[in-house]
């Protein structure tokens, strides 16, 4: 089979998805010698061996990103004479004939769920144009089943052609110890760490209220430091800090080079992730895989990663997750007993295992 994926994420963003599509590729193109790959994305770099790359460049003009998807990219589909198309996205592939099969990917439910967590632009597009995509989609890969269970519940025609298929662990992610590089950004006391994109969804407002509760009720020397570039609506998060009695404990980094954080999970007392809903939640992942004790909400996907290897908390409670801080910071062997176990858990859990899904899934559409 002649295979595309649409890969705009590698060069538009460098979140979740940019990480999803990333390892897919490179786990496909490890595993698969028997398809072909055609990576479709706006920038050349070449970084997938066996994967032809078709670049179509990416303009601001007015315009020319709806032309972009909906015609130039199809029309470059057809050219190619592809058989499937993957769409890690979510949004498409669009304006195929039906000879073309179609794999969309949904991350998560949160334009339907949570509207708030979107910024206009964004709802209208996805409220008018996704419903029509899973109609027409051959299957529709999630990344969790707490995703599947909220896209059937919205959209009930989706449940036969659904699959589930969960995410991997980057083999980097690995117990790293290096105190010069925790020097290098001025860290110099036992730390909470949180990593992720500053967002309202994220509730890091609620995470510097449990901070300052734990900080006032122990009078401990622990910092909170935030990893994460800016995401929308992020203003609350810098007024939360500065608005802290604490706040000279406080240290957000935006964006850390993927080669650090590993020493960042593993050199934090404690991973703190309290959000209100995750199609996923890699960073859970990560963390355990560096062995670190990990507090994380008790709601959508995050109990499938984490299963009993970490401490859940009601992401809206500051009482509640200031109380599990306090008792992980003050237990060594808590914090041992954890580490060990998501250790274990992290295990469970590979690119390799979600490449090879993905294959079974192609040849089901053959």
């Amino acid at each position: 089979m002649r295979i595309a994926v649409l890969a705009d994420p590698l060069d538009r963003q460098y979140g979740g998805i940019h990480i999803y599509t990333k390892e897919i590729l490179n786990a496909l193109s490890k595993l698969d010698k028997k398809n072909e790959y055609l990576v479709f994305r706006s920038k050349t770099m070449k970084e997938f061996d066996g994967m032809e790359e078709i670049v179509v460049p990416y303009s601001s003009f007015p315009g020319y990103r709806f032309w972009r998807i909906f015609f130039q990219i199809p029309k470059l589909l057809k050219k190619k004479n592809i058989d499937l198309v993957v769409e890690p996205a979510h949004f498409g592939p669009l304006n195929l004939p039906k000879k073309i099969k179609r794999i969309t990917v949904i991350h998560d439910m949160t334009v339907f769920m949570f509207p708030k967590y979107h910024v206009f632009l964004s709802q209208f597009l996805q409220r008018k144009f996704l419903p029509r995509i899973l109609k027409k989609t051959d299957c529709i890969i999630t990344n969790s089943e707490s995703t599947s269970k909220d896209l059937i519940h919205h959209f009930p025609f989706t449940q036969n052609k659904t699959s589930t298929v969960l995410l991997g662990k980057d083999d980097s992610f690995i117990p790293q110890s290096d105190h010069s590089i925790l020097t290098k950004y001025k860290i110099n006391q036992p730390y909470i760490l949180f990593v992720g994109t500053l967002e309202p969804r994220k509730n890091i407002t609620t995470l510097i209220e449990a901070f300052n509760l734990f900080k006032t009720q122990t009078k401990s020397p622990h910092q909170l430091l935030l990893l994460g570039k800016k995401g929308w609506k992020s203003k609350n998060v810098f007024a939360a800090i500065e608005e802290s009695p604490f706040k000279e404990d406080i240290i957000w980094h935006g964006y850390v080079p993927k080669k650090e954080l590993p020493v960042f999970y593993t050199m934090a007392e404690i991973f703190v992730y309290p959000s209100n809903y995750e199609g996923f939640g890699l960073p859970v992942l990560e963390a355990m895989a560096c062995g670190t004790p990990v507090i994380t909400s008790n709601v959508s996907s995050l109990p499938e990663v984490g299963e009993s290897a970490v401490v859940y908390t009601n992401p809206n409670s500051p009482n509640e997750i200031s109380q599990w801080i306090t008792t992980l910071c003050s237990n060594p062997e808590m914090q041992d007993k954890f580490s060990k176990l998501g250790l274990i858990q992290a295990n469970k859990f590979s690119w390799e295992k979600t490449a090879t899904a993905y294959i079974k899934l192609f040849e089901t559409l053959t």
